[in-house]
């Protein structure tokens, strides 16, 4: 069942759809235990503990999982959380229409130029495709200088840095306004199913 499509001018469809987290278990257990990924807290996860998180979140109320494609297969994997409720609960001061977001590629031996920039780019139309989001708001670690460039790229801005249990974060946001002045792209850039 797919939940968005958006067409991006040099790469082609992505789609994202929800996790299901029995059947896409193996898929993302290879994908959050890679070295790459060491960002994503769960190296040590096994099969049964990643199923085990994506069921988790699938019965919240307040945290989402989708799985993205590109050309078809499997490519990305995106959450979207209400910031008032999951993460930054204390740490943020969340406003109506504040939606969280986490994405992640898939480790690849073959990148392709623009990638993850454009998964990125689809995540945030995706995100905006909602009417009632206002504001995306990430919390990335500190440490994570790449993201914090590919955050930049689409309009995020710093608020500044949160300590959570687990990371310093650096705390950024991006309204609907900024991410279509930044990137060009306007509404509506996807498809809601």
């Amino acid at each position: 069942m797919t939940a968005f499509t958006r067409t991006d001018p040099r790469l082609g469809e992505f789609t994202l759809r929800p996790v299901d987290p029995d059947a896409d278990a193996a898929l993302l257990h290879r994908w959050v235990t890679h070295p790459k990924a060491a960002f994503w807290l769960m190296q040590d996860a096994d099969v049964v503990r990643v199923a085990e998180e994506y069921r988790r979140i699938a019965a919240h109320a307040h945290h989402d999982a989708y799985l993205g494609h590109w050309r078809g297969r499997p490519a990305f994997l995106a959450e979207r959380y209400d910031p008032a409720h999951v993460e930054l609960v204390g740490l943020h001061d969340a406003r109506p229409g504040d939606v969280g977001m986490h994405f992640l590629c898939a480790p690849t031996d073959t990148p392709v130029h623009g990638f993850t920039r454009a998964v990125i780019t689809t995540v945030m139309a995706w995100l905006f495709a909602d009417p009632v989001t206002r504001r995306v708001v990430v919390e990335p670690d500190v440490r994570n200088t790449a993201v914090h460039a590919l955050n930049a790229a689409v309009g995020f801005e710093v608020v500044g840095t949160v300590t959570k249990p687990e990371k310093d974060a650096l705390l950024s946001i991006c309204t609907r306004a900024r991410f279509h002045a930044v990137t060009g792209v306007s509404d509506p850039d996807g498809v809601p199913a």
